[in-house]
């Protein structure tokens, strides 16, 4: 079981790329949270804070500069490499300048013919969410390197990067 904390550090509106399921970060910042899902279920799945949208995350309908953060969680190991970036690049578009880019997400060396699964034990204020998430598919690899690699290729500059074995932050600058 991997420990994750998230704290609410965040300031202004956030657009949450893959913020269905369990709504982490809607938990957190609430209203001030746009949550999008390219998967009706898995927003009808979310906890009722903030907005929530069908998206798709490669295509954002939102104006250029619209948001103040932009947060991936634990969302990006379901994306193909292609439609990471594009996501990516969407996020910089739609975020402010010297807005910020939290993302959380699992190391991944293989998918397939296995899936890949992740327990987490969440930890949001005095709540903890346990909760595993999985992915089985050819083109699953990433790590650390490979999203700061996509972010900054897209315009991101690096702020702080928190690694363990498993999982890693990192905080991008717009």
């Amino acid at each position: 079981m991997n420990d994750i904390w998230v704290r609410s550090e965040l300031k202004g509106t956030i657009l949450d790329i893959g913020g269905g399921g369990e709504g982490i970060i809607g938990r957190v910042y609430g209203q001030q949270v746009t949550a999008i899902d390219n998967r009706q279920e898995e927003l009808d799945e979310a906890p009722d804070n903030g907005h929530k949208l069908l998206m798709d995350a490669s295509a954002l309908a939102f104006q250029d500069g619209f948001f103040d953060n932009v947060t991936f969680f634990y969302s990006l190991m379901y994306m193909s490499k292609e439609t990471k970036k594009n996501a990516i690049k969407e996020a910089f578009r739609v975020l402010k300048h010297n807005g910020t880019l939290a993302i959380w997400d699992a190391v991944i060396e293989n998918a397939a013919p296995d899936p890949f699964l992740i327990d987490l034990r969440i930890h949001i204020n005095d709540l903890i969410v346990a909760t595993t998430y999985g992915v089985g598919k050819e083109d699953a690899f990433q790590n650390s390197s490979t999203i700061i690699d996509l972010c900054e290729n897209a315009g991101f500059k690096l702020k702080n990067a928190l690694k363990d074995g498993a999982s890693f932050n990192l905080i991008f600058i717009k």
